[in-house]
């Protein structure tokens, strides 16, 4: 004989579990038929109280047919965003120029201003993009586009709303797989839009144009440094020969180097290092410390900066606190304010950056050098001359491997550099750092108006925990 049920016991034996009942009519109105545990953590069912409202994000949509690059015969080159290129705390991002005879597999979207472009893998990263230099810009597969009606929602805001934590738990939540988690199209086109008032629209639009003029200031400036440094040095003007042949003898090549591939004696390489070297000159371990630091282990938790999180369109970088047990093993080299890293994987990307604020426990990648100023050669002088296209075209000479190419310490620090005056140094040097300062700025105001936003979701009574 059974004993009746006693609903009191039962809920004693649940207490102090992370237990929740859910009706199977509920279950059957998941996209997947979700029954894994994971699906159903308090935080997850706390943030759907949040985000109730029956307006889903393809409700707000002008068009979900994104016209595709592969339909189209091109005939000059384009930009192309991959995900690595969208940092989570700025709206600018970074792009490489693509030979349009050489189209990635994964060129995908082509991408129009306004356009948010929202990454479908590792969506806990925020990888969102709000599109303000669509020329010639084509995304990646591992996109989802959303291109707003104005005329229902501003794409400011919208934009805003998926840099808040309820829209990454949304999508942390609809995450298929361990390894490589991701989500679909369908997950992100059906996250539903908390209602925003017109008026409130308005002041996150306000804000969000007052930071993309920030961006913009901020690119003006780099460029300007850009200029002054390449006409002081004489690469203003300058086109690296396409001719494909070079005629070595066995001394001059494979006795005096080591290196028997092609790629290593191309022309243009010998061009720009000839051009450099036509003139006073240094080099790199010359005028710079290089920091091998090592972690020392002491603390429970680093903070962690990898190739990937540095932005190879401006050179900012994010870092993440990582417990040390959790710490990649190529996590190798503890760093400081001032330290420049300069990215030993495909370096010709333009991955390098300062550490620009006093970070504790700071820790970085061993696929950086990482350097320290030591003389009258600025780090900003440095870090302009390395993000140029004659030297990021330059250090593919030093390439090793080809699926993942890579230089050497050794490389980096028997790099040539101009003599440049202290004066043009130091001017350089103020047109980097307030172009920093701007950027800096506009991120300032996106952490502003993702509050706002988050603040306006959270008039209710409930909490993410």
């Amino acid at each position: 004989m059974t004993s009746p049920f006693n609903e009191q016991k039962y809920k004693g034996l649940l207490e102090g579990l992370e237990v929740k009942e859910i009706m199977f009519s509920v279950y059957l109105k998941t996209h997947r038929l979700r029954l894994d545990s994971e699906y159903y953590l308090k935080r997850f069912m706390t943030n759907e109280e949040y985000l109730k409202s029956t307006v889903k994000i393809q409700d707000l949509l002008s068009s979900s047919n994104i016209l595709n690059i592969k339909n189209l015969k091109l005939n000059k080159d384009f930009n192309y965003l991959e995900i690595s290129d969208v940092k989570a705390n700025s709206i600018s991002y970074g792009f490489d120029t693509i030979d349009c005879r050489e189209i990635p597999d994964r060129a995908t979207y082509i991408l129009h201003d306004d356009d948010i472009v929202v990454s479908t893998v590792r969506p806990n990263r925020n990888s969102v993009a709000f599109i303000h230099d669509a020329n010639r810009l084509i995304g990646t597969s591992g996109f989802t586009v959303l291109r707003v009606d104005k005329n229902k929602i501003s794409p400011h805001c919208l934009y805003v709303f998926c840099k808040t934590k309820y829209f990454i738990t949304k999508l942390v939540r609809e995450n298929t797989a361990t390894m490589y988690p991701a989500v679909s199209d369908h997950d992100v086109l059906n996250v539903n839009v908390p209602h925003f008032s017109v008026e409130f629209q308005d002041i996150i639009s306000v804000k969000v144009k007052k930071l993309l003029e920030c961006i913009k200031q901020s690119q003006s400036l780099y460029r300007q440094a850009e200029e002054l440094l390449l006409e002081t040095i004489g690469f203003k003007d300058f086109k690296p020969s396409e001719k494909g042949v070079n005629i070595k003898s066995f001394k001059e090549s494979f006795l005096a180097t080591g290196r028997l591939d092609a790629e290593y004696y191309q022309p243009k390489y010998e061009e720009i290092e000839n051009l450099i070297k036509s003139k006073p000159h240094s080099y790199i371990g010359k005028e710079f410390n290089q920091n091998k630091k090592s972690i020392s282990g002491k603390s429970k938790e680093y903070n962690y900066i990898e190739i990937g999180d540095i932005n190879v369109g401006n050179g900012s970088y994010n870092y993440n606190l990582v417990e040390i047990l959790e710490l990649p093993a190529n996590a190798k080299i503890e760093s400081k304010q001032g330290n420049l890293l300069v990215s030993k994987v495909r370096p010709n990307r333009g991955a390098i950056s300062i550490i620009q604020e006093d970070i504790p426990n700071l820790v970085v990648s061993g696929a950086f050098t990482v350097l320290e100023e030591k003389s009258n050669y600025k780090k900003e002088t440095l870090f302009m001359l390395l993000r140029t296209e004659p030297y990021r075209e330059w250090m593919l000479k030093y390439n090793v491997g080809t699926s993942y190419p890579v230089i050497k310490d050794e490389d980096i620090l028997n790099l040539a550099v101009p003599i440049i005056e202290l004066e043009i140094q130091q001017q350089i040097s103020s047109l980097i750092q307030e172009s920093f300062s701007l950027r800096k700025e506009s991120e300032r105001l996106l952490a502003e108006a993702k509050g706002m936003v988050e603040g306006e979701i959270e008039k209710g009574d409930l909490k993410i925990e």
